[in-house]
C-alpha cells in the first residue's frame, strides 16, 4: 500500500516541476527580454542609423571604443548602457560609483569621464555636427541621492531625442549624413578587416 501511495505522489510531482520550470523560463523572458526589446525599440524610435563597437582615433593616438553611436535628429548621440539593479550611489565627482541591492554590493569606476574622452574623439572626426552622450541605466536602478550628468533612463533618453516631425526629422538627417558617412569611414569596426 505504501509503494502505491510513493508511486502516486511521484506522478504528480514531475509535471509541478515542469510547470515550476515553464514558470521561471517565462518571467526570466518577461523580466530579461522586456529590457532589451525596450532598449531596442527606443534606439530605432530616436536613431536612424548606428553602428556598435565602434573604434575610433583618440588624439593621444590611442583607440577609443564606443558601445553605440546613433545618428539622431540633434546629431551624433554616443550611448552607454548599464544594467545595474538596486540603488546607485554616484556623482559626477566621484571616483567609484556603488550599487547597493537585496543580493551584493558591488563599485565600478565613474563612466562619465571615459564618456567625455568618447565625445572629444568623435567631434575631432566631424567638427560641424553636434555630439552628445548619454550614460543610460535601464530599469532597476535607482539615484537616491541625485543624478549624475549625462545620466539618464530610457524614458529620459526617449523624451530628449525623439522627433516627433517626421517630415522634419528626414531634412535634419540629410544634413548630418554627410558627417555620419565619414565617421565610419573613419572609424573601424571589429570584424569587418
Amino acid at each position: 500500500m505504501s509503494d502505491l501511495l510513493q508511486v502516486e505522489s511521484n506522478t504528480w510531482m514531475l509535471p509541478l516541476a515542469l510547470v515550476v520550470l515553464l514558470l521561471l523560463v517565462w518571467l526570466a523572458y518577461r523580466v530579461y527580454g522586456r529590457r532589451s526589446g525596450s532598449l531596442e525599440r527606443i534606439l530605432a524610435e530616436i536613431g536612424f542609423d548606428r553602428v556598435e563597437g565602434l573604434v575610433i582615433p583618440s588624439a593621444d593616438e590611442g583607440e577609443i571604443l564606443i558601445d553605440f553611436l546613433l545618428l539622431t535628429t540633434q546629431g551624433l548621440l554616443i550611448l552607454e548602457i548599464k544594467d545595474a539593479q538596486g540603488i546607485v550611489f554616484g556623482g559626477d565627482k566621484m571616483q567609484d560609483w556603488t550599487v547597493i541591492n537585496d543580493e551584493r554590493r558591488y563599485t565600478f569606476s565613474n563612466p562619465q569621464p571615459a564618456l567625455y574622452d568618447r565625445i572629444a574623439a568623435v567631434r575631432q572626426i566631424v567638427r560641424q555636427v553636434p555630439v552628445a552622450g548619454r550614460i543610460v541605466f535601464l530599469d532597476g536602478a535607482e539615484f537616491t541621492k541625485g543624478v549624475p550628468d549625462l545620466v539618464c533612463t530610457l524614458e529620459e533618453l526617449t523624451h530628449e531625442f525623439q522627433e516627433a516631425d517626421k517630415n522634419a526629422a528626414k531634412s535634419k538627417i540629410e544634413a548630418f549624413k554627410p558627417h555620419w558617412e565619414l565617421i565610419r569611414k573613419e572609424a573601424l569596426v571589429p570584424g569587418s578587416s
